[in-house]
């Protein structure tokens, strides 16, 4: 009867180290769907976006000497840096998980005529010497840099 137990004890003691120590299979990445190019809860999003825009556009409205130093470069920056935070991060997420629907959808979006504006604003701003691309992080530089693209800096007004 020992023996049985001791084979019985011994064959478990090998399954459970196989299971233990088995290289497990790595989780495919999802997959892109051919659906409408968002999720379920878009409209949380669409709400966002504006609420985006529309900081953006007050950012815009601070006075020109403000935007150099204190309080008002930080608003300044800070606000026109998270447009284009969202706008860049959604451009580069939206086609990941939603595949080419979610490309095309998203560049709808972000296609408005108040985006155009912004972009407008954005590039009279670095003409003018308010902002540079260096002034904002990583993702939203991206976007900067191919609004700004082919201006030219006219006039150094934050130049110290």
């Amino acid at each position: 009867m020992n023996r049985a137990w001791f084979i019985v004890w011994a064959l478990v003691v090998c399954q459970v180290a196989a299971w233990a120590f088995a290289p497990q299979k790595p989780a495919e990445p999802a997959r892109p769907t051919d659906g409408p190019g968002y999720g379920s809860n878009e409209a949380i999003f669409v709400d966002g976006r504006a609420r985006t825009r529309r900081e953006a556009t007050l950012a815009f409205e601070i006075p020109y000497g403000s935007r150099c130093a204190g309080e008002g470069r930080k608003r300044f920056i800070g606000s026109v840096n998270g447009y284009y935070y969202r706008r860049q991060n959604e451009a580069e997420r939206y086609p990941e998980t939603f595949g080419r629907p979610g490309a095309d959808y998203i560049t709808k979006q972000w296609s408005t005529g108040e985006d155009k504006r912004l972009e407008r604003l954005t590039q009279e701003a670095y003409a003018q010497g308010y902002l540079q691309p260096s002034d904002f992080d990583d993702v939203a530089r991206k976007a900067v840099e191919a609004v700004v693209r082919g201006e030219r800096l006219t006039v150094r007004s934050c130049a110290s």
